[in-house]
């Protein structure tokens, strides 16, 4: 069996401009695959950085973006034995998401929540995921703990808050823009709410109220990310899982900014870091992809928690996909945005 779909394709990484709407055959699905019918396409920062060549795990050449989705099971592989047509899925993939069909080791889809909405269920995988390995595995949160959430209205900001409160921690979450502050207080469980500013610094030292601040969730860089280092109590642990900073609105890097920006970057000497007692660590959830038994644990463990489903503040067409880059590119966005197929 053949089938026809859409995809959306880069012939290579660097520009935005270059991302083509097209027809493809898809075949019938290995052994060990599903394939899937799309309905909902989550966005993520990751999509912007490969599609610019930002990412270093960028296929080379030819590649179709996307990270995760939420569809139907319209053909099964036969050594698969879990699934059926019809199911509903939500699923991970290391790229290739941007599409009406796909292919994927059933071990990659897990089943969709039956009060969750498409468009929820493709927000929830790998902003899920991100939040609770770099909170739990990396940051070892503990009930009664201090946590500074950066990007606390995107998507991996609310799953991470919605976690430390599961464990009873006090969170501080940042954000760039005013309505975001509203959105936070009125939806979201914060303790607190800092804007982003000139005065980041004396802002969080005031929402710790005499805290020591035990763990931040790192994902803007620069002038932030080293406040962040310095009001960091002894023992604290920052997890850093994304740089906003070096994000550009164009359709192509501004190589000159992102030369500067990297030349003034925080240097955080390793041979310090017994004496302050801090810790430093990053990872990149892409890395973790071919992991499966870990990754089925921790979403045993997360979906444990019983959270709400992933907000969702943006939807688009499918063919409105540019117009759904372009608006997360810039930072407006609360939530979770997602292209419905």
């Amino acid at each position: 069996m053949m089938l026809t779909r859409q995809v959306y394709r880069m012939p290579k990484a660097g520009s935005l401009h270059d991302l083509a709407l097209q027809t493809e055959r898809i075949s019938y699905p290995k052994p060990d695959e599903v394939c899937v019918q799309v309905k909902a396409i989550g966005l993520n920062f990751a999509d912007i950085f490969a599609m610019q060549g930002l990412y270093s795990a960028t296929p080379a050449g030819s590649f179709i973006p996307g990270l995760e989705f939420s569809g139907v099971v319209v053909a099964v592989g036969s050594g698969v034995a879990e699934w059926q047509v019809g199911d509903r899925v939500m699923g991970a993939t290391k790229f290739g998401g941007y599409v009406s069909h796909l292919n994927i080791n059933h071990r990659y889809v897990i089943a969709l929540p039956q009060e969750w909405s498409f468009e929820e269920g493709a927000g929830f995988l790998v902003q899920g995921l991100t939040a609770y390995y770099a909170l739990t595995q990396l940051g070892n949160l503990q009930p009664g703990m201090t946590v500074l959430i950066h990007s606390a209205a995107g998507g991996v900001g609310i799953l991470a808050n919605r976690i430390c409160k599961k464990l009873g921690t006090y969170t501080i979450g940042s954000v760039g823009q005013e309505n975001k502050v509203r959105f936070l207080q009125e939806e979201e469980a914060y303790d607190a709410v800092i804007l982003r500013g000139g005065d980041f610094k004396r802002k969080l030292e005031e929402a710790l109220r005499g805290r020591p601040l035990e763990l931040i969730m790192e994902c803007i860089g620069g002038k932030i990310l080293q406040q962040g280092w310095e009001i960091m109590a002894p023992m604290g642990r920052m997890v850093v899982y994304g740089n906003a900073s070096f994000s550009s609105y164009g359709a192509k890097p501004n190589y000159p900014k992102l030369i500067w920006k990297f030349l003034r970057r925080p240097q955080i000497d390793p041979l310090k870091l017994p004496t302050l007692n801090k810790s430093l660590m990053g990872f990149n959830l892409i890395y973790l992809y071919e992991q499966t038994d870990l990754m089925h644990r921790l979403l045993r463990e997360l979906q444990d928690l019983g959270l709400k489903p992933q907000h969702i503040g943006h939807v688009f067409e499918f063919n409105q996909m540019y117009e759904a880059i372009r608006l997360f590119q810039s930072g407006k966005t609360v939530g979770k945005v997602v292209v419905r197929v």
